[in-house]
């Protein structure tokens, strides 16, 4: 390219490299010898000019999940938009495995560090690293640490508002895992959004059993026993909602007609395939890998943001909350 251009290879990299030193004319010159070449700067080099190899680590804890899947492509893409290679490693849940990937990457000589969680709850901290970290989905303990999650109390809201806005006003609570914080923020939100409504749940509280269709039918025969004249459900995961359906059904209660029921995950193969489909709430979890990675691009290049930080998740109805009319005062 510098001979083409008629200069040397000092000063076609100073051309290149938008240096003061080289005249317009010369650029023009060797920009276009670049443009017929189809040159591209070598990216390694530059990286390693800076101090930086360019690539990141991204530990996951769940790699089969559908979960943790979301969130790497998420912050796949974010990496990819900069050029950045990713580094993939399973910690399969194991502390002593995560730490051993921890090592291997830092010793691959990455920028920083992503690590995924199998579930939502805060994790513990790996402390101080020579490269900067952001905890996706599952927080890190340390509130100097950045975390990136979803907004599971915003979830709750959302789908108890979406309730009252098509007139229900009978609505119970069935979700999962109470050791889960999702499962305790996702109930807060929907049962502080009733409450501010002037709507109190049924038997003023919530139902929190397994994530599993078993508990949504056990849990439904048991408040349908307490609450026939029910009108509304909402259910911490898709999975309880297809059991929730399946006893509404048992009972000849149609969905949405006699009752609406919402569930949680936007889990294509159950929310689509429910009868009628399902309405759901979306994590958001791209939003929440693609935040990660631009916290971490940050922090590498000196802008860290120490915090847990939360994606806003979506509702995405569908026929399960469908055909009732809204109450307008």
């Amino acid at each position: 390219m510098a001979r083409i251009a008629g200069v040397s290879v000092a000063t076609a990299s100073k051309a290149l490299n938008g240096r003061r030193q080289v005249r317009e004319e010369t650029r023009q010159r060797v920009v276009a010898a670049a443009e017929e070449l189809a040159f591209r700067p070598n990216a390694l080099a530059q990286q390693l000019k800076k101090g930086r190899s360019g690539a990141i680590g991204l530990i996951t804890h769940d790699l089969e999940g559908r979960f943790s899947i979301p969130t790497l492509l998420g912050a796949e893409d974010e990496a990819g938009s900069g050029e950045v290679s990713v580094l993939l490693c399973d910690a399969r849940g194991d502390k002593i495995r995560e730490r051993y990937h921890v090592q291997a990457l830092l010793g691959r000589n990455v920028d920083g560090l992503i690590i995924v969680g199998a579930r939502p709850d805060v994790r513990p901290s790996l402390g101080r690293l020579p490269v900067p970290v952001v905890y996706a989905y599952a927080p890190s303990e340390d509130p100097q640490d950045m975390s990136q999650v979803s907004d599971n109390v915003q979830a709750g809201v959302l789908v108890a508002e979406h309730l009252l806005s098509r007139g229900r006003r009978r609505i119970a609570v069935i979700t999962g895992d109470e050791t889960y914080s999702a499962a305790r923020e996702r109930a807060r939100g929907a049962m502080g959004a009733l409450v501010a409504a002037g709507v109190e749940p049924l038997d003023g509280q919530a139902f929190f059993g397994s994530w599993d269709e078993a508990w949504g039918r056990d849990g439904m025969e048991t408040i349908l026993g307490k609450h026939p004249d029910l009108d509304a459900v909402i259910c911490g995961s898709d999975q309880i909602a297809r059991g929730v359906l399946d006893t509404l059904r048992e009972h000849d209660l149609r969905v949405p007609e006699d009752v609406a029921v919402t569930g949680h995950d936007n889990w294509g193969v159950m929310v689509e395939h429910s009868r009628p489909q399902l309405t759901s709430v979306d994590m958001n979890l791209e939003e929440v890998g693609r935040r990660a990675a631009a916290r971490l691009f940050a922090a590498i290049q000196g802008r860290p943001s120490p915090g847990v930080e939360k994606a806003l998740c979506k509702l995405v109805p569908r026929e399960s909350t469908r055909g009732f009319h809204t109450l307008t005062g």
